[in-house]
């Protein structure tokens, strides 16, 4: 019983142990895990450890209790937090944190992110598990120094001058890309270099330990590096050049002194390379101005040297302009007397020297002028005496001394004298009108222009306007029936017969335009020079820079405060001819500087730079006429209205030669040298002409029965004027060479008394730039070929056109024209000597032909006797051989054919007619030597025997 009774009772104390136990793991998990607030952490780039203050440790009240009291892990809040947190020990709830991936401090130099710890639950299955209150992490990322320093600039550069110590040169300077201050800062510099008069501090500036010295040494080139405060050094050292300049002296530097200009190049700078040295002077501002002088080329400079009338029309004046000192030629000779300079190079300029004038015939100029109308002249004139020296006056020509109008100079005065005519209303009207003015007497040449609308007359002296300062009045002149006298260079006084008021100085282009006035624009291209300065300014300074030009753009003022942009100003200065063949020869050039300080005064004297441009020697073009110089026509083409074209495959080309250089290899020696070899190359060119002149050759051209002819209305169509006399044809104006090839071709000659006339020869010579460049002299011979009438004679062959003269007759000469005198040679034959002729002919030809007949009957009858005798009597040839001449054959043959031929020429002598009495004479000649040369070699030829088996 006692044994039972324990039984049951154990049983019970199990039952309330299982109870208690059940109750007790119900309460096991009851706490969260506690882990600290807020952690700094501290880890190098180079490794994954992060130090953490305070360390990582979770702690659990459920301790020691398995599962409830352990740490299973942490987990870590954010968005790309490259880091991880690892428990390493459950029971005490230490853990770490640790980098996932390789950190960079110069891409992130900090990281925050939060942190929680749970623990392990109720069991194994993590059932029942709680975490704690979240953690902020600070984590830091110390760096490497895993960067060298690097230099900002690949090189410096800097310029000095001799004689100065500079408490500074050139600052360089390296940067590291460490994201540390102590790896990122540069701590050092040095100059590796030896032996240099230079030093460098920390901060990189450079300076010189002694005064430099030019002479000994004009740079410096130095080797820098850089060390960083982790002792790297620079990856890269880094190169300084230091420049020494002489010792400073304010002005331009980089200055050419010769400039070469080659023609046909276009703009050319002149100071490529230079700028302005201010030596560190407290210069506010810059003054240039830059002077071309070209005073001595032409007029004043280089322009056009077309005639005066050409280049009227080149700058679009209309006509009705009349050139007063044309160049001296066969339709303009009243100028041949007065000095000149050639007018190859340059503007024709006619001298005088006080004691010439010249007369301009009548005609040329109406006596009155008919209002209004313009007179401009190009004029240099120096300081002269107190007397009257007159340019142009139209005075009385006879019994008084009467001026009706002149222009003159007085007491460095211009002078227009204008007397009206006689009218109804015998008031005081304006008379003459003084312009007091510097350019009269400054020995310098200067393009005058008077328009005259009375009673209002304007001066433009080189396109600028002047205002007379004094007009006086006076009565018409008088009635009066005297003719007038146009003189250039002094004035005519009708009363005494003589010449006064001398001019002395030089004159050009005098030209009067009667009817219309010279507009301004015509005006400015007349005195516009071809040649100058230029300037195309950057568009970065063009704001900060001042420019100004003179009219004729020989001066250029250059101002400003920007020294940098005064500089590239200066080098976009540059030289411009825009002729095809400028004037050669030297161009001085001068700059005058002046430099202001902040007071507004000149603070530094700079001597003036002075230079010069050479403009070359132009490649002379040589213009080469070519086409049909001989041929022969009908005369009936000459008798018709269209006549005969003179240059019908006329041609004209320019050519220039020059020298070029070539690259040749030596083929010999041990080394192959280029050497250089001068290679003469021809190229054809196009440019203008203004002149082409057809003139006859021999006899002037008789108005009565000759002419030469062109369209007028395709010459004007082309720009061109014609003038005609009894000398040919001159064709003017600036135009194409394929257009004066074009006027050219249509002129005919005509002649409408060809009975007489055998040749005519003509010349061409064509010219450009005032006669400057001149073309080849093309001459042209043309023969007239005389037809018989078929009605006259019966047979050609035998009779010979009375016509053609042979060339025997003395009274030929071929050498020109022939015009034979009708007493002395009678062309057309008269009607009893055709008829005595004609009898004589078919006398000849009636014996001629008897003989033939008579000869041929007697040839006949001797052949029949021989060969009766050939059957009487045999030879006994045995013993003899006789060789037969093969080419026997052939000249029997030939002399049958040509035989043959003369009987045909005999019949078609009527088809002959184009051949003139000179070709036949010759061709005659020469067949009747050649034939005689050749017979005599045949009958060599057939005379040959072999006599070899021959005894004697």
């Amino acid at each position: 019983m006692l044994f039972r009774g324990n039984k049951q009772f154990a049983s019970v104390v199990g039952v309330v142990l299982g109870l208690l136990c059940a109750v007790e793991a119900a309460k096991v998990n009851k706490h969260k895990p506690w882990i600290d607030t807020t952690y700094h952490g501290i880890v190098t780039e180079n490794d994954d450890k992060v130090l953490l203050d305070p360390p990582l440790i979770a702690l659990d009240k459920d301790a020691p209790l398995r599962y409830a009291g352990e740490i299973c892990g942490f987990r870590i809040h954010g968005q790309n937090v490259p880091f991880e947190a690892v428990v390493l020990d459950k029971s005490t709830g230490e853990g770490v944190i640790r980098a996932k991936e390789k950190l960079d401090c110069e891409l992130q130099k900090d990281h925050t992110f939060t942190i929680q710890a749970y623990d392990c639950g109720e069991g194994p299955d993590g059932a029942n598990m709680k975490k704690s209150h979240k953690a902020t992490v600070h984590i830091q990322v110390n760096d490497v120094n895993e960067y060298s320093p690097v230099f900002k600039d690949k090189s410096y550069k800097a310029t000095v001058i001799e004689g100065k110590k500079y408490d500074s040169i050139l600052k360089v300077e390296a940067v590291d890309a460490d994201c540390s201050f102590q790896f990122s800062q540069i701590c050092n510099y040095e100059i590796v270099t030896p032996d240099v008069p230079f030093t460098i501090d920390k901060e990189g500036y450079i300076k010189n330990t002694e005064k430099l010295n030019y002479s000994k040494e004009r740079m410096y080139k130095l080797t820098v590096t850089a060390y960083d405060c982790g002792k790297n050094r620079a990856s890269e050292d880094v190169l300084v050049k230091i420049s020494i300049k002489p010792t400073c002296k304010p002005g331009w530097q980089g200055f050419n002194k010769r400039i070469e200009y080659e023609p046909g190049t276009g703009s050319l700078a002149l100071f490529p390379s230079m700028h302005v040295e201010t030596c560190d002077e407290p210069i506010t501002s810059i003054q240039a101005i830059i002077e071309l002088e070209t005073n001595h080329i032409g007029k004043g400079c280089d322009r056009d040297t077309y005639s005066e009338k050409s280049l009227h029309k080149l700058c679009g004046a209309s006509g009705g302009t009349v050139e007063l000192l044309p160049a001296p030629s066969s339709s303009a000779n009243w100028t041949v007397g007065l000095p000149t300079d050639n007018g190859h190079d340059s503007d024709q300029v006619f001298e005088f020297n006080g004691t010439q004038a010249v007369r301009v015939p009548e005609g040329v100029v109406s006596s009155s002028l008919k209002e209004p109308f313009t007179v401009s002249v190009w004029v240099r004139h120096g300081p002269g005496a107190h007397d009257k020296e007159t340019i142009l006056c139209n005075s009385d020509k006879t019994e008084m001394n009467r001026h009706h109008y002149s222009l003159y100079v007085h007491n460095c005065r211009l002078i227009l004298l204008l007397r009206q005519d006689p009218t109804e209303s015998e008031n005081y009207k304006p008379a003459e009108f003084h312009w007091k003015l510097d350019q009269v007497c400054d020995k310098e040449w200067h393009h005058y222009v008077l328009n005259v609308d009375f009673p209002s007359v304007s001066l433009f002296v080189d396109g600028t306007t002047f205002e007379p300062f004094l007009v006086t009045e006076d009565y018409p002149l008088h009635s009066s029936k005297i003719s007038t006298q146009l003189t250039i260079g002094a004035c005519w006084q009708g009363g005494s017969a003589r010449m006064s008021q001398f001019f002395r100085g030089n004159l050009a282009g005098l030209m009067i335009r009667s009817g219309k006035l010279e507009n301004k624009k015509v005006i400015d291209c007349l005195y516009t020079c071809k040649e100058g300065l230029d300037v195309q300014l950057p568009e970065e300074v063009a704001s900060a820079v001042k420019v100004e030009f003179n009219p004729n753009q020989s001066s250029l003022t250059v101002e400003g405060s920007d020294f940098e942009a005064f500089d590239k100003v200066m080098q976009h200065v540059s030289y411009l001819n825009s002729r095809q063949f400028p004037t050669p020869g030297i161009r001085h050039l001068r700059i005058s500087t002046t430099f202001k300080c902040f007071n507004e005064e000149v603070c530094i004297s700079v001597p003036e730079a002075e230079g010069y441009v050479m403009v070359l020697q132009p490649e002379e073009p040589k213009i080469s006429l070519s086409g049909i110089d001989h041929f022969a026509r009908g005369a009936a083409e000459f008798e018709s209205p269209e006549g005969v074209t003179l240059f019908p495959e006329l041609r004209i080309v320019s050519t220039i030669t020059r020298e070029v250089e070539a690259e040749a290899e030596a083929t010999e020696g041990p080394e192959d040298d280029p050497t250089v070899q001068e290679t003469v190359v021809s190229e054809e060119i196009m440019h203008n002409l203004d002149t082409c002149e057809v003139s006859a050759l021999g006899d002037e051209l008789d108005s009565e029965h000759e002419s030469l002819d062109v369209d007028l209305g395709q010459v004007q169509q082309r720009g061109l004027e014609m003038t005609s006399s009894n000398l040919g044809l001159v064709i003017t104006g600036v135009n194409t060479m394929a257009n004066y090839e074009q006027v050219l071709h249509l002129i005919r000659y005509k002649n409408w008394h060809t009975e007489a006339l055998f040749d005519r020869k003509f010349k061409l010579v064509c010219s450009e730039l005032n006669g400057r460049y001149i073309s080849n002299d093309f001459k042209v011979e043309v023969n007239v070929i005389h037809t018989a009438n078929p009605m006259d004679h019966a047979n050609n062959a035998m009779v010979q056109p009375q016509f053609i003269n042979p060339v025997h007759h003395s009274s030929v000469d071929l050498s020109g024209h022939n015009l034979v005198n009708a007493h002395h040679a009678s062309v057309v034959p008269s009607a009893a000597t055709v008829v005595i002729v004609v009898c004589v002919s078919f006398l000849v030809f009636m014996i001629i032909l008897g003989v033939f007949r008579i000869r041929a009957a007697h040839q006949r009858t001797m052949g029949d006797q021989e060969n009766g005798k050939e059957n009487e009597m045999d030879w006994d040839d045995s013993a003899l051989t006789i060789t037969v001449n093969p080419m026997e054959t052939y000249e029997d043959q030939h002399s049958s054919e040509e035989e043959e031929e003369e009987e045909e020429e005999s019949e078609d002598g009527e088809e002959e007619d184009d051949i003139t009495s000179a070709e036949s004479e010759s061709s005659e000649d020469e067949e009747g030597a050649e034939p005689e040369d050749q017979q005599g070699a045949s009958r060599q030829q057939q005379l040959e025997w072999d006599d070899s088996t021959l005894t004697y």
